[in-house]
């Protein structure tokens, strides 16, 4: 789930009131990972050096606002080519989507970088990696959001 902020915020001392005062907008993501590392042998270290392994982004569905519904218990379901390959629920990632946000808020705040209006927010994965070719189609429609695709050719 992408969070699109309208305020900034700054840990320590984040609450998960603060990530939806300060949240303009959700809408469901795809995270493409990707890697410069050959074989996908990596360590925490070739990460970091490899900007966590993200490779783009894409958002899609409707935008709302977070206080419009229930984060954690908004489900979501992923396929591949057609097949359903993983469902869950926000609560999934941390115990809600707002949660995640405002541990990273946090996290950054205790090492003075705080999260600025306008950035997009990822709040975390709610299913597993899944490997792709050239062809293949992925949907993501998440409950009350909507749904975001990606197509690789």
């Amino acid at each position: 789930m992408a969070f699109i902020l309208k305020h900034d915020l700054e840990g320590p001392g984040v609450t998960a009131a603060d990530v939806l005062r300060a949240t303009e907008c959700v809408l469901p993501c795809f995270e493409i990972v990707d890697s410069r590392i050959k074989d996908w042998k990596i360590k925490i270290q070739d990460t970091v050096a490899d900007n966590a392994s993200c490779g783009v982004l894409t958002l899609g569905g409707v935008r709302r606002s977070p206080r419009d519904l229930d984060l954690a218990l908004a489900g979501m379901v992923l396929e591949k080519n057609g097949e359903l390959i993983s469902t869950s629920t926000g609560a999934a990632v941390q115990g809600s989507p707002v949660n995640a946000v405002a541990w990273l808020a946090n996290t950054l705040g205790r090492l003075g970088i705080g999260l600025k209006a306008g950035e997009v927010i990822l709040s975390g994965s709610q299913s597993p990696l899944v490997p792709v070719k050239a062809g293949d189609s992925l949907v993501c429609a998440v409950g009350g959001l909507g749904s975001t695709s990606v197509r690789f050719i």
